[in-house]
């Protein structure tokens, strides 16, 4: 039986732990939140030990998962993987840069299982395109939230933008050649909202605009490569993809379109999106990496590799940004 600690129970915390009690081959031994009013209502609805010091938390436990703000990230992640212990932490993965790098060095050091809580990975739009060769020269980002005053110690980067970097960064295999971004802080003294044009080295292109003061909210990424269209929409869990139909295609909505190089055939197709808790999923996925030894889906390095980006996007705003 995984012991499993859980650092932070407030919002996001919540569901974590709703979900850890589910999964099986776990016990949650505990819990560590300086908060009393968020502390005395988890004791009383789930009726798990609250610790107050860390060491003694640590000790009970084969790994945990940290749900805290995101200045606290790297304390707790030290001190567990320095106990041996492994680490489930909410992204963004470190507060600065150094954290980051210091963290992944730690991390191979002790030779623990580390994975970021980069949730869409793990959204069943995008889970649904397992099978399909993606291989984008093109990408378009929308990715807007309403107001809300929980998570604005960061920027809309690090809030909501990392995300699709991640997705991004996982889906085109090159190096990031040049970026070019620009911000407004409007409700917060960060950027509120923010258009970020990535390029890479081999030649993709990845436009995202995401904003946190927004009166509808929107999460789709569409991908376009050689002879397809892919639209990802994470909000409302579907998935299309258009492209030139071939000869195993036989089952697929098509229709014959006119070109310059002559009558060709579109094929339309909606990919099975599975029924999947996306956070359930994610703390499974980080179950069975240490119970199986295998490498997490969403590692250290990818991560750290997210971070590098964002704070690079952080960079390129720097004093464009306009702030009321």
């Amino acid at each position: 039986m995984l012991k499993i600690g859980i650092v932070g129970v407030g919002h996001l915390g919540k569901f974590h732990l709703n979900n850890w009690l589910e999964i099986e081959g776990v016990e949650v031994v505990g819990f560590y939140d300086p908060n009393e009013e968020t502390a005395n209502e988890v004791i009383e609805k789930y009726k798990i030990p609250r610790f107050f010091d860390a060491d003694a938390f640590l000790e009970l436990c084969d790994a945990i998962d940290i749900v805290t703000p995101t200045t606290f990230h790297y304390q707790w992640c030290e001190k567990a993987i320095k106990l041996g212990r492994h680490v489930f932490v909410e992204k963004p993965f470190a507060d600065t840069m150094d954290e980051a790098r210091e963290l992944v060095k730690l991390a191979k050091e002790s030779n623990i299982k580390l994975q970021v809580g980069h949730v869409e990975r793990f959204n069943p739009a995008f889970l649904a395109l397992k099978e399909v060769a993606l291989k984008p020269m093109f990408i378009e980002v929308h990715r807007l939230a309403q107001f809300n005053p929980r998570g604005t110690e960061v920027s809309v980067i690090l809030d909501l933008m990392i995300h699709d970097i991640d997705i991004i960064l996982s889906i085109v295999k090159s190096d990031v050649k040049r970026i070019s971004a620009s911000g407004v802080a409007v409700l917060t003294e960060t950027p509120d909202i923010a258009n970020v044009r990535i390029e890479f080295d081999n030649g993709c292109v990845a436009n995202l605009t995401s904003s946190r003061i927004s009166m509808k909210k929107m999460r789709k990424m569409r991908l376009f490569q050689k002879d397809a269209y892919i639209g990802i929409d994470f909000l409302n869990k579907k998935t299309e993809i258009i492209k030139l139909k071939e000869a195993g295609d036989a089952n697929l909505f098509a229709f014959d379109i006119d070109t310059p190089g002559g009558k060709k055939t579109i094929a339309m197709a909606n990919p099975a999106v599975p029924e999947v808790n996306a956070i359930k999923k994610e703390l499974e996925e980080f179950r069975d990496a240490i119970l199986n030894n295998t490498q997490t889906v969403v590692s250290e390095i990818d991560g750290l590799k997210a971070m590098d980006v964002a704070h690079q996007i952080l960079e390129k705003i720097g004093n464009n940004t306009i702030k009321n």
